[in-house]
């Protein structure tokens, strides 16, 4: 049996977050537990829920997503996939300690990657 991997998605575009979803749906072992459409809500939302993965748009209201990230108890830290349209966010991303980052449009092959990293490090105990 596939150990199920808890997601919450965090953007505030509407569009970017149902075009991410519907790419996770093609991984049976992804479990989408929740959606955020700003930096506050996403932090309710991972405190709340615990997941095992959230993937966290850079540029949101409220807070963004380095902000989150910040303000998250060490001891609820999932595993963070920042997703981003720009790339000079990414050596930021790797600083504060995420699995990945993904570029959007997010492309399948990409995500397929992410995820089995994902997959390996849960598998790992970590």
């Amino acid at each position: 049996m596939i150990k199920k991997i808890n997601v919450i998605i965090a953007d505030d575009e509407r569009p970017a977050r149902m075009f991410l979803s519907s790419l996770l749906k093609n991984f049976e072992q992804i479990n989408i537990i929740g959606e955020a459409n700003n930096g506050l809500e996403a932090l309710d939302l991972i405190e709340q829920y615990k997941p095992d993965l959230v993937f966290l748009d850079v540029q949101m209201p409220g807070l963004n997503g380095f902000e989150v990230v910040r303000n998250l108890k060490k001891t609820q830290m999932p595993l963070i996939v920042f997703v981003t349209a720009y790339d000079e966010y990414v050596a930021q991303t790797i600083e504060l300690g995420a699995i990945d980052c993904l570029l959007k449009p997010v492309e399948l092959s990409k995500l397929k990657e992410t995820v089995l990293r994902v997959c390996k490090y849960q598998s790992r105990g970590n």
